[in-house]
Formats: structure tokens, C-alpha cells, sequence
């Protein structure tokens, strides 16, 4: 007997004695075949970066131009990037999820023979010498039997354990990448000749490359990186816009503008000429588009900041536009301006911009505990008694010092504090007393670590940082948005 489901006469039939919906679930361990596909899978995800650093390692021979130095660096990021994927896939992941990547892609989970659960990061890195009391299933075997991943956990002292960890890891990650900086350059060098440049230094050309090209370009890497990765991270916190960077708020347009002047009013073309010219106009871009949004009701929300910085943004791109189309010199001068490097920069310019970046930073963090109420609501902290107009106006005086002196010295570098925050927040959570600390460190070893790739890619010559960061910094950080939603800030 067979009954007809009313929705339309082309409707199959179905019969009664099966069940809607049911299927036959396999049972037992997954087929061998699946199981060396999924880890072929795997090894190809830890092989990829072997294979690329063996590429590089192998160009950077003393024939080619490269130097000891250069092929260590490069060939111990490989080998690091290396072990950290497979810490990540085969440990964290699998152990948290039943599923390494090798394993989601074919569909089957690891499991605890006993109850059926994850198994545990600690397990996972053991199967590979241990296997006793595990085995590998089906996914669809594994939902059935009722598989459950392993909650992370929120307790107190574990989120303040893995922010310690994470703040150990990146001194040390942002340790080696200032280390590569200073090594990896257009001219080769051995250890031996870096550390005599920097602990006992006669004068001799390696000392000189050392200690007046790389040396403060490096260090001028880390505070404009570390300046930017911070502003992201509060201009994200009071626009409550994850999207939000410093071209939101107009301040890169009023450098720019400004920048373009001099160069057409008074001929300015090295950096030092021309950075006071910038951070004036970033500083006034900020109090433009700070008194536009505070006009009406008497304060500055995130929608009327996010509305007048575009509004300000548009119009300083056209007067610099206007200018540069009138004006050749002033083209040439700009375009190497724009594009954004910290390469031919001195201890000339870190030191005018160095006491606006400290005294940013040192504001930024005064301001945290203001912007963790801000992140409630303006109703909710208004109730708590916060000072909204006070918060907000501290918030982005440390933005301009920080955008402002940044800009100045190196010109605009876009998506460090784009896509820094995320990152920081994936970490850390939405304490920004936290966050803010950690957006500097991962800002300043992710800007230090475009200029040492930039170095390199196009020898004898150099990239930009600011087209580094452009190149990588747009798939990074489609992929975030793609795996990880965007927190509603």
C-alpha cells in the first residue's frame, strides 16, 4: 500500500512501511582508503611551506646574492610555519573537533572508543606513537552516535592562562622577526658580522649597514606598526564598525592632502621635510570629523563618526587629486609617498614622531577601561556614569597621535589596522585591556615582517611594504571574514 503526499500530482510516492527521512548509517571503523587520503591530506598541508622554504632557501645561494643569514631566516620560518600547522591540525583541532583538516575534507572524526567524545589536544599529538583508545569513523557514524566536540573553556583563569601564553609566544615570535630584519637585506651578512655590528662595532661597512640602514629601520618598523595595530583596534571599539580603519575616520586623506601641499607650495621631497605637513593634517582631519559628528545632539555617535569621516575623506581626496593632476613634480613625489615604506627613513625622523607615538600608546591604554563600558551601549554606560563625550574625545586623541605620527613617518599602510583587531580579538576576547596591547605586538611583528619579504622578492631591488601588506593582507583577511564571523562590536 502506498500513499500520495497532497502537495502536487508529480509528487513520487512513498511508501509506508519505510520511515520518512531514515537511512542506513554505516557502523564501525572508516575504510582504510579514507583514512590514508585524509592523511596524505594532512601532509601536504604541513608540505606545502617545507616546499616553498626549500625553494627560497635554495635562490638565496651565495650565487645568487643571498647570505647565510637570509637562507637561516627563510629556512627556519618555513620549518616554524611547519610545526605550527601541524601543532594546529593534528593536535588543536583535531583534538577540540574530531576533525583535522585531511579528515573533514574526506568526512570522518576521531573519537574516543569509550564514550564517543573528542578526544583532547594531548591525546591527539600522542596518536601518532599512541593509538590505544581511539579510532577514526565515519562523520556521519559519529553524528549518529551522538559525537559531542570538546567545549572550549571560559573559566577565568583559563582565558587569563591563554592570554599570558599568547603574550609569551608573540614577544618571542616579534624577538626573532626583528632578528630577521636586521639580517635579511640587499647585501648579504653572516651572524658573526651582525653581532659584531651590534655589541662591538669598529666602523667597518657592515657595522655602518648595520647600525644606520637596518637598525633604525627596523626599529621604525616595530613603533609605526605598533602604533597602527592600536589605532585599528580603537577606531574599531568607538565606530562599534569592524570594517573601520584610519581612511574611515579621514585621517589618512588629511596626511595626504597636506603632504601633497608642501610638496606643491614649498618642493618638499624627503620624508623629514615633509612629516610635520602630514601630522598637522591628520590632526586636523580628526577635529573636522569629530566636531561635523557632534553637531546636533551635542555628541559624537559611531554612526555620525564613521558618516563624517567618509563625508571629510572624499572631499581631501579630490583637493589631492585636484593638485596632483595640475602639478607633475608633485605626482612624482606623491606616488613614492602614498604607496607607504618605511625604507630611507632615519633616527631623524623616529625621533620627531617617537614622542607622539608614546604619548599615544600611553593614552590609549588609559582609555581602555573607558571603551570596554562604551562597547555595552552609550545607554548602559551613561547609566554606570561614564562620561561618553570625555571617552570618546580621549579615544580619538590617541587615534590621531597614533594614525597621525604613523603616517607621517612612514605614509599611509593600510590593512594592519584592518585586520590586526580580529586577530587580536580572536585571542584575547573583547577585553580591550588586552586587546589593545596585543594589536601593537601582532601590528608591529606583522609590519617588520612585510618590509624583511618585501626585501627579498624582488631583488637586487625592493617592494614597498605598504604593496607587501596589500598583497597578503587582502586574502588574510577575506579568509578571516569567510572562517570567522565578524564580532558586532
Amino acid at each position: 500500500m502506498t500513499t500520495t503526499r497532497q502537495f502536487g500530482s508529480d509528487i513520487p510516492h512513498l511508501p509506508t512501511d519505510e520511515p520518512y527521512g531514515k537511512r542506513d548509517v554505516p557502523r564501525g571503523p572508516a575504510p582504510l582508503y579514507l583514512r590514508a587520503l585524509a592523511g596524505l591530506l594532512d601532509i601536504g598541508i604541513v608540505a606545502i611551506p617545507l616546499v616553498l622554504g626549500w625553494y627560497i632557501v635554495d635562490s638565496l645561494r651565495d650565487d645568487n646574492g643571498g647570505g647565510e643569514a637570509d637562507r637561516v631566516v627563510f629556512g627556519g620560518a618555513a620549518v616554524a610555519i611547519a610545526l605550527g600547522l601541524a601543532l594546529w591540525n593534528r593536535g588543536f583541532r583535531e583534538g577540540n573537533t574530531g576533525q583535522s583538516s585531511g579528515k573533514g575534507w574526506v568526512g570522518l572524526v576521531t573519537r574516543d572508543t569509550h564514550t564517543g567524545d573528542a578526544i583532547g589536544p594531548k591525546r591527539s599529538l600522542q596518536r601518532a606513537f599512541r593509538r590505544t583508545g581511539t579510532e577514526v569513523v565515519r562523520e556521519s557514524t559519529a553524528t549518529d552516535e551522538g559525537f559531542a566536540v570538546r567545549e572550549r573553556d571560559v573559566s577565568v583563569a583559563a582565558i587569563r592562562r591563554r592570554r599570558l601564553i599568547g603574550l609569551g609566544v608573540l614577544v618571542i615570535l616579534l624577538g626573532l622577526v626583528l632578528l630577521a630584519s636586521v639580517a635579511v637585506g640587499a647585501r648579504p651578512l653572516s651572524f658573526a658580522e651582525i653581532f659584531h655590528a651590534l655589541f662591538d662595532p669598529d666602523g667597518s661597512q657592515t657595522d655602518i649597514i648595520v647600525r644606520t640602514l637596518r637598525g633604525p629601520r627596523t626599529v621604525l618598523g616595530l613603533v609605526v606598526g605598533m602604533a597602527l595595530g592600536v589605532a585599528g583596534a580603537l577606531i574599531q571599539g568607538h565606530t562599534r564598525n569592524p570594517l573601520a580603519d584610519a581612511g574611515l575616520l579621514g585621517l589618512n586623506a588629511g596626511a595626504a592632502f597636506l603632504v601633497v601641499l608642501s610638496m606643491y607650495l614649498f618642493g618638499f621631497s624627503a620624508p623629514s621635510e615633509y612629516l610635520w605637513f602630514a601630522f598637522a593634517g591628520s590632526f586636523a582631519a580628526s577635529v573636522i570629523v569629530f566636531g561635523l559628528s557632534s553637531i546636533g545632539n551635542g555628541a559624537a555617535s559611531p554612526l555620525s563618526l564613521a558618516l563624517a569621516g567618509a563625508a571629510v575623506a572624499f572631499f581631501l581626496q579630490a583637493m589631492t587629486n585636484a593638485i596632483i593632476v595640475v602639478d607633475q613634480s608633485s605626482l612624482d613625489s606623491y606616488r613614492f609617498w602614498v604607496v607607504g615604506s618605511v625604507a630611507g627613513r632615519g633616527f631623524d625622523v623616529l625621533w620627531q614622531v617617537l614622542p607622539f607615538l608614546v604619548l599615544g600608546l600611553i593614552l590609549a591604554l588609559v582609555s581602555t577601561p573607558g571603551l570596554n563600558v562604551l562597547s555595552l551601549g552609550e545607554d548602559v554606560a551613561r547609566s554606570l556614569g561614564t562620561n561618553i563625550a570625555a571617552s570618546r574625545a580621549l579615544g580619538i586623541v590617541a587615534i590621531t597621535l597614533l594614525t597621525g605620527a604613523a603616517t607621517a613617518a612612514c605614509g599611509p599602510i593600510a590593512f594592519i589596522g584592518l585586520v590586526v583587531p580580529h586577530v587580536a580579538r580572536a585571542i584575547t576576547g573583547p577585553d580591550y585591556r588586552w586587546l589593545v596591547p596585543y594589536a601593537g605586538l601582532l601590528g608591529g611583528v606583522m609590519l617588520v615582517t612585510a618590509d624583511v619579504i618585501g626585501r627579498v622578492v624582488v631583488r637586487p631591488g625592493e617592494l614597498q611594504v605598504g604593496i607587501v601588506l596589500a598583497v597578503f593582507g587582502a586574502p588574510f583577511f577575506i579568509a578571516l571574514v569567510r572562517r570567522r564571523k565578524l564580532a558586532s562590536l
